[in-house]
C-alpha cells in the first residue's frame, strides 16, 4: 500500500520549507534594499525576487525530479566535481557562513541590546543558542512535528504581523536613491539576493524535504517528486509576500532612519515605533524563532550528507558541526559577513547554471557536453566578480577584468556563460548524430521489461 500525505501534512510540510528558507538574513536583506533603492524600490524588488524567491523555488523542484539530492543533480559533471561542488555548498550554507551567522543576528537584534555586543555575552548565547538546535537535530524524524506544526506556524504568525502593520502602518515616507540604485536598481537587487543564500540553501533542503515525507511513510518517487514541489510552490509564495512586505517596511521607514547601517536597525526602529515598548520584544522573539528553525534545518541536512561520506554517525555530525558553529559564530557577524560576500558571489553562477540547465536535459545528445564548459566559464567569472567584491582581494583583480561587460553590476559572468552554451550546443548538435526516435526507445524498454 502506498503511503500518501494528506492535505494537512502537505500543508505542513510546506510551512516546513518556508520556515528553513526564512532565516535573519531574509528578513534584514529586504528592508536596506527598500530603504536605499527609494523610489527604484520595484525595479530593485524585482530582481530580488528572482534570485532569492525564483531561483530557490525551481532549485526544489529540480531536485524533486532527481531525488532530492545535489549529488545527483551535479552527476552529468562527474562524480568527483559533484562532490566537490556539492560539499562546498554544504558548507558554506551550513557551519562555515549561514549556521553560524542565524546565531550572531539574533543575538545582536534581540540580546545586544540588552546585555551589551561583548565577547562574553555573545559565547554565552551561543552556547545556549546551539546547544538547543543540536537537541532538536538530533531527531531528524520528528522534524515535520517540531518544526512544520510548532515552530513554522509561530514563525508565520508573526511575520504576518510584520507585513500587515508594514503595509497598513508606514513609519515614514522614502528617502532617494542611493547613487548605485539610481543607476543599475535591477542588477543591485539581484546580487543582493545572493545574500540570502536561499539557492544554496534549496541544494541543501531538497534532501529534507523528501526526507520529512519519508518520515510519514511515503516512498513512492513519483510522490516524493509531487509533495517536493507542492513545498516549494508554498514556501516560493510565503517568501514572496514576506519579502514584498519588507520592501514596503523598508521604503516607508526612509525619513524614520535615513542613514541606518543594515535592515536589523531598520526593524528595530519600525517595531519600536508602531509597537511601542513591546516592539523589540516583538522582534526578539521573531528573529530568535526564524534563526533558529534555519539553523535546525541546515544541522540536520548537513550531518545527513556529511555522515554519508565520514566514518562518523549521524548524531555525531550533529555535535561536531553544532560545536564548529558555535565556535564560528563568535567571530562576530561583521567578519561573517565579510568573508561570505566574496565565497557567494563565486559559487552562486555555477550553481544558477547546474539547477536552470538541469531542466534542458532532454534536449542535448550528450548533456555533460553543455554542462561541464558551462559551469567551468561561470565559476571562473564568478571568482573574477568574487575578487572584486572582496576588500581584501580587490587590488589583485587585473584591470581588464573591471572592464569586461556587466562587471560593474556584479555579472560578469552571464554573458561569457551564455557564449559557452551557444558555442557547445552547436557542437553537440554537429558532434552528436541524430537522436533515436522515442517509439524506438520505447519498444526496447518493452522488452527489456519482457
Amino acid at each position: 500500500m502506498a503511503y500518501r500525505l494528506s492535505s494537512k501534512d502537505i500543508w505542513a510540510l510546506g510551512f516546513m520549507t518556508f520556515a528553513l528558507f526564512v532565516g535573519a538574513g531574509n528578513i534584514i536583506f529586504p528592508p536596506m534594499v527598500g530603504l536605499q533603492a527609494g523610489e527604484h524600490v520595484w525595479i530593485a524588488a524585482f530582481g530580488f525576487l528572482l534570485t532569492a524567491v525564483g531561483l530557490p523555488v525551481i532549485t526544489v523542484i529540480a531536485l524533486a525530479k532527481v531525488g532530492g539530492g545535489i549529488e545527483a543533480l551535479s552527476s552529468p559533471i562527474g562524480k568527483t566535481a559533484g562532490l566537490i561542488l556539492a560539499t562546498i555548498c554544504y558548507l558554506a550554507v551550513g557551519p562555515l557562513f549561514a549556521t553560524p551567522r542565524t546565531a550572531t543576528v539574533s543575538f545582536e537584534v534581540g540580546i545586544a541590546p540588552l546585555t551589551g555586543t561583548g565577547v562574553l555575552p555573545l559565547f554565552i548565547y551561543s552556547v545556549v543558542y546551539f546547544s538547543l538546535v543540536v537537541l532538536i537535530s538530533l531527531y531528524p524524524g520528528k522534524l515535520l512535528d517540531n518544526v512544520g506544526h510548532i515552530l513554522a506556524p509561530i514563525k508565520i504568525l508573526a511575520l504576518a504581523i510584520l507585513g500587515i502593520a508594514a503595509v497598513l502602518w508606514p513609519a515614514g515616507g522614502p528617502i532617494p536613491a542611493v547613487e548605485t540604485y539610481q543607476e543599475i536598481p535591477f542588477s543591485n537587487g539581484f546580487v543582493n539576493g545572493y545574500l540570502t543564500m536561499d539557492t544554496l540553501g534549496a541544494m541543501v533542503f531538497g534532501i529534507v524535504i523528501v526526507n520529512a515525507a519519508r518520515s510519514r511513510g511515503v516512498e513512492a518517487s513519483s510522490l516524493l517528486t509531487r509533495y517536493a514541489m507542492w513545498a516549494g510552490l508554498i514556501a516560493g509564495l510565503g517568501l514572496a509576500l514576506v519579502y514584498l512586505s519588507l520592501f514596503k517596511l523598508g521604503e516607508s521607514s526612509g525619513t524614520l532612519v535615513p542613514t541606518a547601517e543594515n535592515g536589523a536597525v531598520i526593524l528595530h526602529a519600525y517595531v519600536q515605533n508602531t509597537f511601542g515598548n513591546y516592539g523589540s520584544f516583538f522582534l526578539a522573539v521573531l528573529i530568535f524563532v526564524a534563526c533558529m528553525v534555519t539553523a535546525v534545518g541546515l544541522t540536520c541536512a548537513c550531518s545527513e550528507f556529511f555522515s554519508r561520506y565520514l566514518p562518523l554517525s549521524y548524531r555525531a555530525m550533529v555535535l561536531i558541526l553544532g560545536t564548529f558553529s558555535m565556535l564560528v559564530s563568535n567571530l562576530g557577524l561583521s567578519h561573517l559577513i565579510k568573508f561570505s560576500i566574496p565565497v557567494l558571489t563565486a559559487i552562486y553562477p555555477p550553481c544558477i547554471v547546474l539547477v536552470l540547465l538541469s531542466f534542458t536535459m532532454s534536449w542535448w545528445h550528450n548533456f555533460t557536453r553543455i554542462l561541464a564548459p558551462a559551469m567551468s566559464i561561470s565559476l571562473l567569472f564568478g571568482i573574477l566578480d568574487a575578487v572584486k567584491s572582496s576588500e581584501y582581494l580587490s587590488h589583485l583583480l587585473p584591470e581588464w577584468a573591471k572592464h569586461l561587460p556587466l562587471a560593474d553590476q556584479g555579472l560578469a559572468w552571464l554573458l561569457p556563460t551564455l557564449l559557452t552554451i551557444v558555442v557547445c550546443a552547436i557542437y553537440d548538435l554537429i558532434v552528436g548524430g541524430v537522436k533515436r526516435p522515442k517509439c524506438e526507445t520505447q519498444h526496447e524498454e518493452k522488452q527489456e521489461q519482457n
